[in-house]
């Protein structure tokens, strides 16, 4: 469950489970909430799954385990994908390196098996994993005004200013980390990492202290992250090959052999994977699943989609076939509906989303 339970519950929450945890869904009027984070600064908890990576020779396991290159140096992180035999994702992750270990941000279902996964690998090197899920509560601070919200309560550090870089420092009587992100609400973003003692004042101090910041939850930080056009693992990336939904931030091509990188670096010498992940502007609101069609002929399907608090009307991500192009329907409530793909983001805010899908040659 959230770590704050009762304090979100103080504050009007609705709870939903996600990742197998229970976390805050809304705190009433979701869509009032979101443009508050589109004109000024937000902020949520997050049910993040943390493993912890230390040893002499952590930064070379993971390494050789992930799809990206792992940092080296204290202070910095990366994006990167667990890949199956088949080439196709089974987690998304940020590993940052912290000094004496490596931290690892997972969804939170994912941490234990990784977990597990990893410790039968280790073999002869010095390497110990363990999960840490429980030891940290971790809220995320969105909106145009964010890096103005983390400096007038951060002590003892200025705010980090390159994407994936961390700091030190303080709020209140607490030591926090400070972590850029890479724009995955299309607006400036921070993640703040405590332990779970230190996460009630925490939150007060992100709330009411400095700059105010209205709290949101899942359903807010879903329609923001659609607007900004980005791919989620629960709903875009989960199974799915990286060429395939875009997230070419999660890939470094020129690394030594990973589980899975030989079929993925076989269709990025293609150039054209079969699939690609498309924004598109609907008549109504579409289920996820829902079929997309090109006239009579099936294309692909809906991954997610909202009534965007932005533009005012509904957008959906859908996987489409590549070369899909036209006029568009989307099957809703059994009727075909008009559909229109459209150059993702949706909205433009005040940083771009490192997650947005990319493809070699690609037209909306």
């Amino acid at each position: 469950m959230t770590v704050l339970e009762a304090v979100h519950e103080d504050h009007g929450a609705l709870f939903k489970a996600h990742g197998g945890r229970r976390v805050v869904d809304h705190y009433g009027r979701p869509e009032r909430t979101h443009t508050a984070v589109r004109r000024v600064v937000g902020f949520c908890e997050f049910g993040h799954g943390v493993v912890t990576v230390t040893g002499d020779d952590r930064v070379e396991f993971v390494d050789n385990a992930v799809s990206n290159r792992i940092p080296t140096t204290d202070g910095q992180g990366a994006y990167a994908l667990l890949l199956d035999p088949q080439g196709k994702i089974t987690t998304d992750m940020y590993v940052f390196n912290a000094s004496e270990r490596l931290l690892v941000f997972t969804p939170p279902a994912r941490a234990a098996p990784i977990a597990e996964d990893w410790a039968g690998k280790t073999f002869i090197q010095d390497v110990e994993i363990d999960v840490a899920t429980d030891e940290f509560a971790t809220f995320g601070v969105h909106g145009p005004k964010a890096t103005e919200k983390i400096a007038s309560v951060l002590t003892g550090a200025a705010s980090p200013g390159a994407h994936l870089s961390f700091v030190r420092g303080s709020m209140g009587d607490y030591g926090v980390t400070v972590i850029r992100d890479d724009g995955l609400a299309g607006e400036e973003g921070y993640t703040v990492v405590c332990t779970t003692d230190a996460a009630r004042d925490v939150f007060d101090t992100l709330e009411n202290r400095g700059t105010n910041a209205a709290p949101f939850g899942y359903r807010t930080w879903e329609s923001l992250t659609l607007e900004a056009g980005t791919p989620l693992f629960e709903t875009e990336l989960d199974g799915e090959v990286p060429n395939v939904v875009g997230v070419r931030n999660a890939l470094d091509f020129e690394k030594g052999c990973y589980v899975g990188q030989e079929v993925v670096s076989r269709v990025e010498n293609r150039g054209r994977p079969s699939r690609r992940l498309v924004g598109l502007t609907v008549d109504a609101v579409p289920a996820a699943g829902a079929a997309v069609f090109s006239g009579d002929s099936a294309v692909g399907e809906v991954t997610r989609a909202v009534d965007s608090p932005t533009r005012q009307e509904p957008i959906a991500l859908a996987l489409v076939d590549y070369d899909t192009s036209g006029d568009l329907t989307v099957r809703i409530d059994g009727e075909e509906r008009d559909a229109s793909a459209v150059e993702l983001p949706f909205v433009e805010g005040s940083d771009e989303s490192a997650r947005r899908p990319a493809y070699p040659d690609a037209e909306p």
